[in-house]
């Protein structure tokens, strides 16, 4: 007797669109459960960026100086005209480089429930009168010194100012107030093979993270110390060698992870202020992270492109791009905070969200270029824009307004 032949059941339509839409049910859910994270991480970023250390006393539970909002002022600003700065870099006069569009030069900071005061360049001269200045980090804090030396440049006549270069220091100096401006070149803090000024564009970076005296030596008896290191950290690992460059092939050399590595310099650095430093008579600085605007897509950008093009500065309050590191900046402030045990306050100036706004700042393509720009570049000209740099007139006035109404209290 033939068997019968088993015949297996089809399953119903509505099973199948049934699993389907619990699929597409568990997608959105996924997809829901991951924004509202990403809103919250934002949320944290955001008080991280704007929460502020402040022994000065400055902001209040009612002010804080970072947390605020862009105004758009064509009235009071700029501060100052590109074309009038006697020592403006090429690298950053964006409007001498063909920048048409000039909004980014009319923008004020505006914080919540207060204001900054407005900056007031012989207030700050007499401030510094028989006093140095100085800054001391990478081009973004020799960023920032040329906008302060822009901004008292216009109340100094010829005669009474000056500007010396040499190696790796650069000071202005008002003659009639016997004060300095300087801006010391240390991109890393501690002595490193990118040290030299001109000659530094080092990819396989290496560091001596406990040896820092052949820079500091050049700070000792400064009045303002304001200190800056971030961008040339940014990778995965550094290459530290315990030896001296005069003799490398004795040293020994070891690859050391991101944050560590920095750690170990910002400690190295923060030791020789605790035995160095005259608590009675410098102030010292240290200014958070710059962010880059790297990547489009972050703002809604199309395509993946960067700051190039953009005209428009980011409105929505608490936006969070990923140009800065907030592990890194945690490092600052575990630094900072075992200062100050040992009685020596570093103010932080927190520059990273309000900066963090404004894509439309950057120099792009409008700067001197030191290298011949290819015709393939020249194609496509997103790809040697500078979204790290400022434009002046620009964004670092303000961070210098910001430590402008911390000086002026002392």
């Amino acid at each position: 007797m033939a068997k019968k032949q088993q015949v297996m059941p089809v399953p119903p339509a509505w099973g199948i669109r049934g699993s389907f839409q619990s699929l597409v049910a568990l997608l959105i859910a996924t997809l829901v459960v991951a924004a509202i994270y990403l809103r919250q991480s934002n949320e944290r970023l955001f008080q991280y960026w704007t929460t502020q250390k402040d022994p000065a006393g400055l902001s209040t539970s009612t002010c804080k100086l970072f947390t605020g909002k862009w105004v758009y002022d064509n009235e009071s600003y700029p501060l100052y005209k590109e074309k009038e700065c006697a020592f403006m870099s090429d690298q950053l006069a964006c409007e001498k480089f063909g920048r048409m569009d000039l909004n980014y030069q009319f923008w004020r900071w505006q914080p919540h429930h207060c204001d900054l005061p407005r900056f007031n360049a012989t207030a700050l001269l007499e401030k510094l009168r028989n006093k140095r200045l100085v800054y001391v980090g990478d081009s973004l804090n020799r960023n920032q010194w040329i906008s302060m030396v822009c901004l008292v440049d216009s109340v100094i006549a010829p005669a009474f100012r000056s500007m010396h270069n040499n190696g790796s220091i650069n000071i202005f100096k008002a003659t009639e107030y016997n004060a300095t401006i300087e801006f010391y070149w240390s991109p890393l803090m501690v002595e490193s093979n990118s040290d030299d000024p001109v000659n530094h564009r080092v990819q396989d970076r290496i560091v001596r993270v406990q040896a820092i005296e052949k820079h500091a030596r050049h700070w000792t008896n400064a009045d303002f110390l304001i200190f800056n290191t971030y961008l040339w950290w940014r990778r995965r690992q550094m290459k530290v060698l315990w030896g001296s460059f005069e003799n490398p092939e004795s040293g020994i050399y070891k690859a050391v992870k991101l944050p560590r590595v920095y750690e170990m310099a910002l400690q190295t650095w923060a030791q020789w202020l605790e035995v160095h430093v005259n608590r009675n008579k410098t102030k010292l600085f240290f200014m958070s992270m710059s962010p880059t605007h790297q990547k489009a897509a972050k703002w809604g950008g199309i395509g993946g492109k960067n700051c190039y093009s953009e005209t428009e500065l980011v409105t929505e309050e608490g936006y969070v791009g990923d140009g800065a590191s907030p592990r890194m900046m945690r490092v600052v402030d575990k630094v900072l905070d075992e200062l100050k045990t040992r009685g020596l306050n570093v103010q932080m100036i927190n520059i990273t969200q309000l900066s963090d706004y404004r894509k439309e700042a950057h120099p792009s393509i409008y700067r001197k270029h030191w290298e011949t720009i290819t015709e393939e570049q020249l194609a496509n000209p997103k790809n040697y824009s500078d979204c790290i740099h400022w434009c002046l007139p620009g964004v670092p006035d303000v961070w210098n307004e910001l430590l402008y109404a911390y000086i002026l209290q002392l």
